[in-house]
């Protein structure tokens, strides 16, 4: 058994970084998570809760109290600027820094597959993505330069219980239940990596306080690629759907009717996205796909009909499916 760390999660609330922390403290680890104190969601039993603004510094020192830790996880920078903050209130006081970085950094499109870590960090379509290339950028030259034991981790889409994959989240599943058709992308024969929450805990926790991933990165993805077709049938099935009626349409229209979604879908989903794990395999050899998306997307629904406050049909949303299905309609699609 790994011997006990100490282990500071910068976040520890999130879609991913739960199932970290449950997961590390079932490890026997010492978890401190510091956050502003205001996510809905409870840490598990065991964990010792700090409230500071990690955006803060004399926040964050405040709450901290001078302490030290064997690991930082940090979940919450997204800007260079936030990682400069990081750097200032943990460079020297822990034996690992580790950035949550992202695998949407990763080129785009991509010109092969499987993508491994070594596969070009470039993003032109999507805004976030090259804020976490910024973000490692700095990490980098801090590890050159200062060597500084960091550790860049890159989820690619990771989910729980509450994070419904599709482009119009609980929209789509009540269109389903309503019987009317659901927008998919492209022609839904992309290939998705898409990993469970809890499974991504275990290569995540299985890299903390190891050595040999100083200095390094690795992305966590699992291998478990469904296309987009799957994904949303699958979904429907849950719902009681057992057969959802898809509708195709090109991303770069769904952009124009959605422009928030535009960026994640040309900068991200639209291509077939399929790793190589085995770097992290290789250290972390327990770490598997163990929890399919058909098996996800169950608990999901489960989730959302015991939490019918939370099933919340986004109106604009839903008359922009109506729209471009009638359009897709109109051409035959």
């Amino acid at each position: 058994m790994t011997a006990s760390k100490k282990i500071l999660f910068l976040g520890g609330t999130g879609t991913i970084s739960t199932s970290c922390v449950a997961l590390a403290l079932e490890k026997g680890h010492e978890v401190t998570v510091l956050n502003r104190g205001t996510s809905p969601r409870p840490l598990p039993e065991g964990a010792e809760a700090l409230t500071g603004d990690v955006r803060d510094v004399a926040s964050a020192r405040a709450a901290l109290g001078g302490r030290e830790f064997d690991v930082v996880a940090d979940f919450l920078s997204f800007t260079p600027e936030h990682v400069g903050t990081a750097l200032e209130l943990f460079e020297g006081a822990t034996g690992q820094y580790v950035f949550i970085s992202s695998a949407s950094a990763y080129q785009k499109p991509p010109a092969r597959v499987p993508i491994t870590e070594s596969t070009p960090l470039v993003n032109p379509f999507w805004q976030y993505s090259r804020d976490k290339i910024a973000c490692e950028d700095l990490i980098v030259e801090a590890v050159r330069e200062r060597a500084l034991p960091a550790t860049i981790v890159r989820p690619s889409h990771t989910y729980d219980a509450t994070n419904l994959p599709t482009t119009g989240g609980w929209t789509d599943v009540a269109r389903m239940r309503a019987g009317k058709p659901v927008v998919v992308h492209g022609d839904g024969t992309t290939q998705w990596a898409i990993t469970h929450s809890r499974d991504f805990a275990v290569a995540f926790v299985g890299l903390l306080g190891n050595p040999l991933a100083i200095g390094d990165t690795f992305h966590i993805t699992g291998d478990h690629v469904p296309t987009w077709n799957q994904i949303y049938t699958w979904l429907g099935q849950a719902a009681g759907v057992e057969a959802p009626e898809l509708v195709h349409v090109a991303s770069e229209t769904i952009g124009r009717a959605l422009p928030e979604a535009l960026p994640g879908l040309i900068g991200d989903k639209a291509h077939s996205m399929v790793f190589d794990n085995s770097k992290v395999k290789a250290l972390v050899p327990e770490f598997a796909t163990t929890i399919p998306y058909w098996e996800g997307a169950v608990e999901q629904i489960a989730w959302y009909d015991a939490h019918p406050e939370r099933q919340q049909v986004d109106a604009s949303v839903d008359a922009a499916f109506d729209a471009l299905v009638a359009h897709a309609r109109s051409f035959g699609g």
